[in-house]
């Protein structure tokens, strides 16, 4: 009785009398029956009669019977809950007998809909909806979800079991605290930068297989970006050479990747680095408008071609990348200390500028790992800005190395003039 009191006493806090307060919390555990009932209902609409097992009135029912249930003494409402409970197993049982109608998920949301009632009526009614709310999301998603694993492949099924261990299994065990060579090294807030940075290349990944091919060659670039703009513009400037593909799609595309790569950093920096990102953002925002809008004028008229194969990107999540990062990063932060002590600020300057010449993250997550108050913070975003400029102009040459003449030349255009504008904007603010 302990817990029906509580949700008496809560329920009675927002001014109901002794009578309605039981009433309520009932109706709360209707209610979030009926919401579920209302999806498997519709779900079954077009079901013959006599084949629909339950709906909106069976769900709503389920759901009154569990907040009863939960009004009423311990043992008591433990058996009423054992009752329906044997009430709902064996009804799939003697469902089983017609495969064609058999729906395990049905039985089983409505073993989650009794307790869910029993919740709404014990203290947690607001919980209680909440999930419910989740449950009849996830359900009307049947059909997206089934194409999605229809069209999940084996390394990408082995990568989302990879990022749950590193995020779920490997992250809690890590102790949280400074320690090696100048305390530069919390194993917590390393596996979290990994975690961070693998999760984001593998959403990135993971849309570009799906979307890509299929999509065409911007949404390509779009989403590959979001995993390595190199080489996004790597492989866009071997088509240009070689022709596979419209010529102004593409610049459009080496533009557009570097405009997510552009906001990458932005995302990252506020998570890793957020004292430097104020003014990070004023010299990387107009990089980004300048190659999102070169991109536009670009495919301005063009028909988009779509089919034309993805960029075969290395998968963020193979367990030697994420060893490799966090590798580096440990690295650079046992080395960003030293500079700092010996050189100063031009010390670690010059190193996040090496850097990011060769991984715009790593620097990124080094300038994170320096201690705050350590750095001004718009001196913090001028030295991002430098590796990512920098970065950038590694790009440009790529396009220009791999696809000689007119055509790299070209494709380099929207990087170098997102540079130019960048780099006019931090001699601007420099100066102020």
């Amino acid at each position: 009785m302990g817990a029906e009191a509580d949700a008496i006493a809560i329920v009675k806090g927002l001014g109901f009398t002794d009578f309605a307060a039981p009433l309520w919390m009932l109706g709360f555990a209707l209610a979030q029956g009926l919401l579920i009932g209302l999806e498997r209902g519709w779900t079954a609409r077009e079901d013959s009669p006599g084949t629909r097992v339950a709906g909106l009135r069976t769900f709503g029912i389920i759901g009154l019977s569990g907040g009863v249930a939960g009004l009423l003494p311990v043992l008591t409402g433990a058996m009423m809950m054992a009752a329906v409970s044997a009430l709902l197993i064996a009804g799939y049982i003697r469902q089983s007998a017609n495969p064609a109608t058999l729906s395990a998920t049905s039985m089983a949301v409505g073993l989650l809909v009794l307790m869910l009632g029993m919740m709404a009526t014990t203290g947690h009614g607001q919980a209680a909806l909440g999930a419910s709310a989740v449950v009849t999301l996830i359900l009307s998603m049947r059909k997206n979800l089934h194409g999605w694993l229809r069209g999940m492949n084996e390394p990408e099924m082995r990568s989302a079991a990879r990022f749950a261990l590193i995020s779920l299994v490997i992250l809690p065990l890590l102790p949280d605290r400074a320690m090696g060579p100048f305390d530069a090294w919390n194993p917590h807030q390393l596996w979290l930068v990994v975690v961070i940075v693998c999760g984001l290349s593998f959403a990135g990944y993971v849309a570009g297989r799906r979307v890509g091919a299929e999509r065409g060659l911007l949404a390509t670039a779009l989403f590959g970006a979001m995993v390595s703009s190199t080489a996004v513009t790597a492989n866009y400037a071997r088509r240009l050479r070689s022709g596979d593909g419209p010529p102004d799609i593409l610049t459009a595309g080496i533009a557009l990747a570097s405009a997510v790569m552009f906001a990458r950093v932005l995302v990252l920096t506020g998570l890793l680095a957020p004292f430097a990102l104020p003014m990070l953002a004023k010299l990387m925002v107009p990089a980004l408008l300048t190659a999102t809008v070169l991109a536009l004028i670009a495919t301005r008229g063009r028909v988009m071609p779509s089919g034309m194969g993805a960029v075969e990107l290395g998968n963020p999540l193979e367990i030697k990348a994420a060893l490799g990062l966090a590798l580096l990063v440990a690295v650079l932060g046992v080395i960003s200390h030293w500079a700092m002590q010996a050189f100063g600020h031009i010390g670690v300057a010059g190193l996040l500028a090496l850097t990011g010449l060769a991984d715009v993250d790593a620097a990124i997550v080094t300038m994170g790992n320096i201690a705050p108050g350590t750095l001004d913070p718009d001196l913090a975003g001028f030295m991002l800005a430098l590796p990512v400029l920098l970065n950038s102009l590694f790009k440009a040459a790529i396009a220009i190395a791999f696809a000689p003449g007119r055509p790299g030349r070209q494709a380099a255009l929207p990087i170098l003039a997102s540079v130019a504008v960048s780099a006019i904007v931090m001699v601007a603010l420099w100066r102020y």
